[in-house]
C-alpha cells in the first residue's frame, strides 16, 4: 500500500509545535508540507512584526515579492497598507502582519513569464488554519484587522462577505478565543480599483475604526 504524502492530507496540524513561541513557529513553518502549495513556492512566508502587538493584520497570501523575500507585505500592497495605517493613527511598526495562507499560489501564462497571483481555495486556506491559530495564541492581539475576503472566510467562515461588515467591530470566537475583529478590503484591491483614491480613503476610514476600537 503506498503511503499518502503529507500534502495530500491538506492540514498543517502535524507541522505545528504545541505551545511554541513565534520564533519556534517560524522555524517549524519553514518545513511545512501541509498542502501542495509548498511545492512551487520559493519558501514559506510566515508572519512578522511586533510579537506583543495589540493589533494583528491578516491578509490572503504572499505575493511575488513576499515569496522571493520571505516576509509578508513587502510588495506594493504592503507599502500602501503601511501608509494607510499611519494615516489612520496606527503605527505599522507596532503591528503584527500575517496571511491566512503561507505559500504563494500562482500561475504562469507562459514558461519563464511573470508569476500571476491565483486565489487560494477554501481547502488550502483551511489547511493553513493551524498556523494562524498558533500565531493568534502566541501574539494574543487585542484586535484583528481582516484584510479581504479570503482572510475573512479563513477566520469567520465561508459565508463572510467583506462588503457587508467592513468598517465595523465584530466580536467572535476564533480558534477557541474571544476576539474583536475589524474587516476591510485587501490593499491589493485598492491598487486594482478604478477610483484608487476613493478606495484608499475607504481603507483608511476602516482602519480609523480599528484605531478607535483600540482606544
Amino acid at each position: 500500500m503506498p503511503t499518502t504524502a503529507p500534502e495530500d492530507q491538506y492540514t498543517a496540524e502535524p507541522f505545528v509545535p504545541d505551545g511554541a513561541d513565534l520564533p519556534a513557529l517560524r522555524r517549524a513553518a519553514a518545513g511545512c508540507r501541509g498542502c501542495p502549495l509548498h511545492r512551487p513556492a520559493t519558501q514559506t512566508v510566515f508572519g512578522a512584526g511586533n510579537p506583543h502587538a495589540r493589533v494583528m493584520l491578516v491578509g490572503e497570501q504572499p505575493g511575488d515579492q513576499e515569496d522571493r523575500q520571505g516576509r509578508p507585505f513587502v510588495g506594493p500592497a504592503g507599502k500602501l497598507l503601511d501608509r494607510a495605517l499611519a494615516e489612520a493613527g496606527l503605527d505599522p511598526a507596532d503591528a503584527y502582519v500575517t496571511n491566512a495562507v503561507k505559500h504563494f499560489k500562482f500561475t504562469r501564462a507562459e514558461p519563464r513569464k511573470r508569476r500571476i497571483h491565483k486565489a487560494p481555495s477554501l481547502r488550502e486556506t483551511h489547511a493553513c488554519g493551524p498556523w494562524l491559530a498558533a500565531e493568534l495564541a502566541a501574539v494574543e492581539p487585542e484586535l484583528i484587522v481582516v484584510l479581504g475576503a479570503t482572510a475573512g472566510k479563513a477566520l469567520l467562515g465561508s459565508s463572510f462577505r467583506v462588503s457587508q461588515v467592513r468598517g465595523t467591530v465584530l466580536e467572535e470566537e476564533i480558534h477557541g478565543r474571544p476576539e474583536r475583529l475589524v474587516p476591510t478590503v485587501h490593499p491589493s484591491a485598492v491598487l486594482r480599483a478604478d477610483d484608487r483614491e476613493q478606495a484608499y480613503q475607504g481603507l483608511v476610514a476602516d482602519l480609523e475604526v480599528a484605531a478607535h476600537a483600540l482606544g
